[in-house]
């Protein structure tokens, strides 16, 4: 068994899951609130790749990226080949502000015709549209503008969005940003988990499930509390049974 993925659920009906490979097929293992996810981690290698009708394994000892996963994947790492500028470019795109707790914001675009999707795949706390242009290219264009300009990044590092798991959105940061631009519409998000403390980053797939976002997932074993990014999951061969191995205890943040 092998775990080649996850889902977020975010823009669907569909609850998150990690995806498995299991002798080729796929099953998705629920990452529902108060799931029981039992698995050992064992080595990583090439997810290989996922396509209509099953997995396509790959004998590439390569972690995690191979000719056959790049194949399917749109942005290939090793090769430096890019198709997306002609999968997605030509189609309206919106700019947005992410806002992560307490007060690291991040500028970014999107292609989806709903962009508060994305900013739940990133598990942003709050969101504002900026604008929507009528490609991505000029998207992009503005996009570094303000990244220049502001200055503000494209990207948030996994560890200051654990640390803020336990805070709330800084209001007056927020809003002194805010006020620098002209917004279409602001959003407030919820993932249905409140922490008292922030969790201990950790990789694992074992440990009773206290909720998503984003891509990290909250789990609860013997008292502490585990952020998860799911990423760095996918390539892990698995088996069934929660791992032995001693972790990092964390009991301040348990809610007494």
């Amino acid at each position: 068994m092998q775990i080649v993925g996850y889902e977020t659920g975010a823009g669907t009906d569909r609850e998150p899951s990690l995806v498995v490979s299991n002798g080729g097929d796929i099953e998705h293992e629920s990452l529902a609130v108060g799931h029981e996810l039992a698995y050992t981690l064992g080595d990583r290698h090439c997810a290989g790749a996922v396509d209509g009708t099953g997995h396509v394994s790959c004998d590439d000892p390569a972690a995690p990226y191979c000719e056959s996963h790049d194949s399917t994947w749109i942005c290939a790492r090793c090769t430096g080949t890019c198709l997306k500028a002609e999968m997605d470019c030509y189609r309206e795109h919106a700019i947005y502000i992410a806002a992560f707790a307490p007060a690291t914001f991040k500028v970014g675009v999107t292609g989806r015709s709903d962009p508060t999707v994305r900013l739940r795949e990133q598990g942003a706390d709050r969101g504002a549209i900026l604008q929507y242009v009528e490609d991505g290219r000029i998207a992009r264009e503005i996009e570094a503008r303000i990244a220049a300009e502001t200055p503000l990044p494209d990207a948030v590092r996994v560890s200051r969005k654990i640390d803020g798991m336990s805070r709330s959105i800084d209001e007056d940061a927020w809003r002194r940003l805010l006020d620098r631009f002209d917004v279409e519409a602001i959003h407030d998000f919820q993932y249905g988990f409140d922490l008292d403390a922030a969790p201990i980053a950790e990789t694992l797939a074992s440990g009773t499930v206290l909720g998503t976002k984003g891509r990290l997932l909250v789990l609860e074993r013997s008292r502490a509390r585990f952020a998860v990014d799911m990423r760095s999951l996918v390539g892990h061969d698995v088996e069934p049974g929660a791992t032995p191995r001693a972790l990092q205890s964390d009991l301040g943040s348990f809610g007494t």
